[in-house]
């Protein structure tokens, strides 16, 4: 604290008491100054007394100057965690976002697919006098895996009904997708 005394003894505006305010403003920190505040703020985000009647000491400055310069910090600290929490949040939500987006085109697929098979097997139930029904013009199911699903055997429907599930199987793995 004797630095700190001798420096005010030094300068004239600091000995009058009815001077400008100019008297009341504090010094400026120098770089080195907040190197060393920034070192220990690293080290410390809570000021003790002690800490503070330390640093005071070592830097030539007022105790309650560098209680303000911590109090600074840590709000400037926070805020920057926040910004930080908000951004790894925000692109969490634009892939969840994403992936919602991704679901509901395929929720939309499988339901055509769906409807589709429906409608195969209501015209499959029809009755006999129907033609039957070309799977591979009328499914996802194009590989050449699949026949026109003529009535050659007996018991044509279920074998149609057999190969409407082959389909399924052979377009997409499994019949879930």
């Amino acid at each position: 604290m004797n630095l700190f005394h001798s420096q005010n003894q030094q300068s004239p505006k600091h000995q009058n008491s009815s001077s400008s305010s100019s008297s009341s403003r504090k010094k400026r920190l120098t770089q080195d100054q907040v190197r060393l505040l920034e070192r220990t703020f690293t080290a410390n985000k809570k000021l003790e007394p002690e800490l503070r009647a330390q640093l005071a000491n070592q830097l030539g400055v007022p105790p309650r100057q560098i209680a303000i310069w911590y109090q600074n910090k840590r709000a400037r600290w926070k805020t920057q965690n926040l910004e930080l929490d908000y951004n790894t949040l925000h692109v969490k939500l634009e892939d969840v976002l994403a992936d919602r987006r991704r679901l509901e085109r395929e929720v939309a697929q499988l339901q055509e697919e769906l409807r589709r098979a429906q409608q195969m097997v209501f015209d499959l139930n029809r009755g006999p006098a129907q033609p039957p029904v070309n799977v591979s013009s009328n499914s996802s199911c194009d590989e050449g895996g699949s026949s026109s699903l003529h009535e050659e055997a007996a018991g044509g429907e279920v074998l149609q009904l057999d190969e409407l599930y082959a389909c399924w199987y052979s377009a997409s793995g499994s019949a879930w997708g």
